[in-house]
């Protein structure tokens, strides 16, 4: 099996969970923008729900902190693979700043009242179970992240990114339509994930 990654991350790219650590510090840039990333979620927080959401520039401003934040998960992935710069702290702080990112903008949202709360908890409660189940199942060997969990995340991005901008009633349908994709590709490949995940352990059993 390859090394690589057992759930995605933000944008599609397998994060790097089951990759060997290497030999470098914490102090490297792949954890650096982790951090960024981390720190940009309660300055998420804060722009999505300051005015109630009211305020059209600071919507627009949560939406580029939202999207700048995503780019960096793309970025410390790709860094830390081709360097070798895997560090126990990024195995860990990588999928908690992921999930707290997205968290945060779903959460805002549904408290705006501009997203329903099941779409919130059934995405939340897929990306928390796979990411402890990843954890328990790695010791058996790394699970690649699928083509379908791959579109899944893109899905999830674009469509949260749509809910953040302030684009007008035009735009609901598409964001409807983006969101809907993302809620049947989560709960399917949380599925796939947990079957596969489950046929291994089995396996090694």
């Amino acid at each position: 099996m390859r090394q690589g990654g057992a759930e995605e991350p933000l944008l599609g790219v397998p994060d790097h969970a089951g990759d060997p650590v290497g030999t470098s510090r914490w102090a490297t840039l792949p954890n650096f923008l982790t951090l960024i990333r981390l720190l940009l979620v309660p300055v998420l927080a804060v722009l999505l729900l300051a005015e109630d959401g009211a305020d059209p520039a600071l919507r627009w401003a949560a939406t580029a902190v939202f999207v700048i934040a995503a780019l960096t998960d793309l970025a410390d992935g790709e860094i830390a693979r081709r360097s070798g710069t895997v560090t126990t702290l990024g195995k860990i702080a990588d999928p908690v700043a992921d999930k707290a990112l997205t968290g945060v903008a779903l959460i805002g949202l549904s408290i705006l009242g501009a997203l329903p709360w099941w779409v919130t908890i059934i995405i939340l409660g897929r990306e928390i179970a796979v990411t402890v189940l990843r954890f328990v199942v790695i010791r058996h060997g790394v699970i690649p992240a699928s083509r379908g969990g791959k579109v899944k995340t893109v899905a999830q991005v674009i469509a949260i990114a749509l809910y953040l901008a302030p684009l007008g009633e035009w735009a609901d349908p598409l964001r409807i339509i983006t969101m809907g994709i993302a809620v049947v590709l989560t709960i399917v490949t949380g599925i796939d994930y947990a079957m596969r995940a489950w046929r291994m352990s089995r396996a090694q059993r």
